[in-house]
């Protein structure tokens, strides 16, 4: 079978449909949509990205469906209480960010680039009620995350409910073959097979991909819960977070976040039981991550400063300086407006921690900030800063 519809795939519901589409010739419209939540891309949704490239060049049309208005409902899908609800603004700078990046990845010259406010804003109150007579109450709390919510007594709004219906509209009005996600979706997408077989559309395909965990070894990877790599990390940042990607995900990682054959992955695999160095095999993998999205002149640098860093106990060649406003600003002060630290509740936490030295010595709560030029300042093991005072 092409590896097309087994690599990746968690499953496909009307796979013979698909199959018979796809022999017949019949260019298809998928539907892929994303909620700009936050702005980064990771390679959680870029495992689907490359499938869908692949569709793409074989020349379906790839509908980017960008979640402009569903956002301010906030899928729960997965999570345990409410998503709080973004401002406008702040979604529509994610979602051109989204797109920027979407375009490392997929041809967006070709691809039908939407966002479902073109039709959910003209939706008003009478044809939302209309909408919501498709679906029952019983089909949408069975949700298995509806359902362990309202067994344990936790709050679930009632806009909430609204959302998988909301997802299947936009399938309906973009009238989709085939709907793409990963399987934290599959409520939804097949909510929307089955409102487009209610209106009279063909129900769509729905296609879900394997879902890659996160940093964390445990979870999804997720942006909300901060353990994802996104495809926009400098090069020596996405190294190092493969790097410290669990031992037991190498194989997966290669499967899903790489287009190394099948064939080459299970022998690794192989090598892995045998006693292989799994450090070897995740060396690799992190090159050949850095290399599809920065080449392979900087998935080389990366990993030779890497080295230095980590291995052999060095620093990058190159430093960032930053010049600093006053000679005598606070530590926890400069940890922010550096952006080493997003706020000053971290800062102490870093410097707490021990995780923040200034020329190789480790900086305490205590220390009395006064600044020179050319020391260097280090949070974690990857960020530094060589420092200018004016």
């Amino acid at each position: 079978m092409d590896e097309l519809l087994t690599r990746g795939v968690e499953d496909i519901i009307g796979r013979e449909e698909l199959e018979a589409a796809l022999a017949s010739g019949r260019k298809l419209r998928i539907k892929f949509g994303v909620d700009p939540t936050r702005p980064d891309i990771h390679l959680g949704h870029a495992v689907v990205l490359h499938q869908l490239r692949q569709l793409q060049e074989r020349g379906h049309t790839i509908i980017f469906l960008v979640g402009d208005y569903t956002t301010k409902i906030g899928d729960p899908s997965g999570k345990s209480k409410t998503r709080p609800v973004l401002e406008d603004d702040e979604i529509l700078a994610n979602a051109q960010t989204y797109l920027d990046q979407v375009g490392q990845i997929l041809d967006v010259k070709k691809a039908e680039i939407r966002r479902n406010s073109e039709w959910l804003g003209q939706l008003d109150f009478a044809g939302l009620v209309k909408l919501a007579g498709q679906v029952s109450v019983a089909q949408i709390i069975e949700r298995e995350d509806f359902k362990n919510r309202l067994a344990t007594g936790q709050e679930l709004a009632l806009h909430e409910l609204l959302y998988p219906l909301i997802q299947a509209y936009d399938s309906v009005m973009l009238e989709a073959d085939v709907e793409f996600g990963g399987t934290d979706q599959l409520f939804n997408m097949m909510t929307g097979r089955a409102l487009q077989k209610k209106l009279g559309q063909r129900p769509q395909v729905v296609w879900t991909a394997k879902l890659l965990v996160g940093l964390d070894g445990v979870k999804k990877m997720s942006k909300s819960l901060d353990n994802y790599i996104a495809i926009t990390d400098e090069p020596l940042d996405m190294y190092g977070k493969v790097m410290s990607v669990p031992d037991n995900l190498i194989a997966p990682y290669y499967e899903l976040c790489t287009q190394i054959p099948q064939g080459v992955i299970t022998e690794l695999v192989k090598t892995l039981a045998e006693g292989a160095n799994p450090r070897d095999s995740k060396a690799s993998l992190a090159r050949e991550i850095v290399r599809q999205y920065h080449g392979e002149a900087a998935a080389l640098k990366a990993e030779e400063d890497w080295n230095k860093q980590f291995r052999d106990g060095g620093r990058p060649d190159h430093i960032e300086e930053y010049t600093v406003s006053s000679a005598h600003l606070p530590l926890v002060d400069l940890l922010v407006e550096s952006g080493l630290a997003s706020s000053k509740s971290e800062a102490r936490r870093l410097i707490e921690q021990g995780g923040v030295r200034l020329d190789d010595t480790v900086q305490t709560p205590e220390a009395e900030a006064v600044w020179a030029d050319h020391q260097i300042l280090q949070v974690g093991k990857r960020r530094y800063l060589k420092l200018r005072v004016k």
